[in-house]
């Protein structure tokens, strides 16, 4: 096996060259993966104007978007990918008959309710069905006569909202769970986050981006855990990766790297099995491994770098929010090496039937995990 994994740094860096060369376009989220709704704000002829751009497929399915990661393990899968199939005249019947009831839910106030109704949809026609085709959603309603601050509601149940204000200086930008609302901000603008208040919002963002939403990152740290009870090993192979994705998270959400989503993610996929393979067949740190793992650290660093580019935060809480979402990434990997070694190091890894009773067995079913993924991301 050895000879296999000495190629696999070169492999690696062959496969990002080439898809620079080939003029790598920027990722696109694939349709199963559940993405935050972004939200233009703006205050215009006395109307407030919200545009949602969004997974329309996935709100008609009523897919619950606070607690599904991935949207083939929903109960709604199928009526899913019966939406994504419909041409956009049939799908925008669908969404006239499901919004009235659905904007009720979504609550802006400005000193008194403002009520929203429906006025315009775009969707795209059907393309890639391995790729979202995010549509627009515009509601707009009557502004309150003398209003001045706005505050927004998000539904329980839409996941994430990534709200903008539009047209005005400073504009208030926040991230809404669902089922929360903002805090009121002005309507002339003014409400921008600091550099502080970006950089702490934006923490437990990226540790949810592991724990729990990142499975795939959760099972290519647990491979580096089990290579070793020793924690020198644990230790270089962390760096390693802790370094190579930070790098390209950094370079990514800056969009100085773009690499599409049909190289980075069955890349993703094969060094999770990758790590996991070689640990069934060693139990040291060879000299390739760390760098091994820093050529798959900069691959996950740009799937990192897709997550937060779908926020389109204001220059001035960029490189904050990236610090902070880039720490939560590190707590959260952490945090899973910590479960680990909890569960099954603390209590075994001295024992004789550690490795061929507890670690080879794990690493062969995460070695499973990430071929099953592999073959899912490239041929299915």
């Amino acid at each position: 096996m050895q000879p296999l994994f000495a190629l696999l740094p070169r492999l690696v860096l062959i496969a990002l060259l080439s898809s620079l060369a080939l003029g790598a376009t920027p990722r696109v989220a694939v349709s199963h993966e559940v993405v935050p709704t972004i939200g233009d704000l703006e205050v215009r002829d006395g109307r407030v104007v919200l545009s949602l751009r969004m997974n329309l497929e996935a709100f008609l399915a009523g897919i619950d978007l606070d607690t599904v990661i991935d949207t083939n393990t929903a109960a709604e899968a199928a009526q899913y990918d019966a939406l994504r199939a419909m041409p956009p005249n049939q799908l925008r019947e669908e969404v006239t008959a499901w919004a009235p009831g659905w904007i009720e839910t979504v609550r802006v106030t400005a000193g008194s309710p403002v009520t929203l109704a429906l006025d315009d949809v775009v969707i795209p026609e059907v393309g890639d069905a391995d790729l979202l085709r995010p549509s627009i959603l515009t509601l707009a309603g009557d502004l309150p006569d003398g209003a001045r601050v706005l505050q927004v509601a998000w539904p329980e149940g839409s996941g994430e909202l990534v709200l903008r204000q539009q047209g005005v200086d400073a504009p208030f930008t926040g991230l809404v769970k669902g089922g929360a609302e903002t805090e009121p901000f002005a309507i002339a603008g003014g409400g921008m986050q600091t550099s502080m208040e970006a950089f702490v919002a934006y923490i437990p963002v990226g540790f949810d981006h592991i724990l729990p939403k990142g499975l795939d990152h959760i099972l290519f740290v647990l491979g580096l855990f089990f290579l070793s009870t020793r924690l020198g090993p644990l230790l270089w192979q962390v760096s390693a990766f802790t370094l190579a994705h930070t790098i390209t998270l950094a370079m990514g959400a800056l969009g100085w790297v773009n690499i599409p989503g049909s190289i980075v993610e069955p890349l993703i996929a094969a060094s999770i099995t990758y790590v996991a393979v070689e640990n069934i067949f060693t139990q040291s740190l060879n000299r390739w491994r760390p760098l091994v793992i820093f050529g798959f650290g900069l691959l996950h660093g740009l799937g990192f770098a897709s997550v937060l580019g779908e926020f389109g935060l204001p220059d001035g809480q960029f490189i904050p929010a990236l610090i902070g979402f880039n720490i939560g990434v590190e707590i959260g990997q952490l945090t899973v090496i910590a479960i680990a070694f909890l569960a099954v190091g603390l209590w075994f890894r001295s024992k004789e039937f550690y490795r061929p009773y507890i670690a080879v067995p794990a690493s062969c079913v995460i070695a499973m995990v990430g071929a099953y993924w592999f073959v899912e991301r490239v041929f299915l």
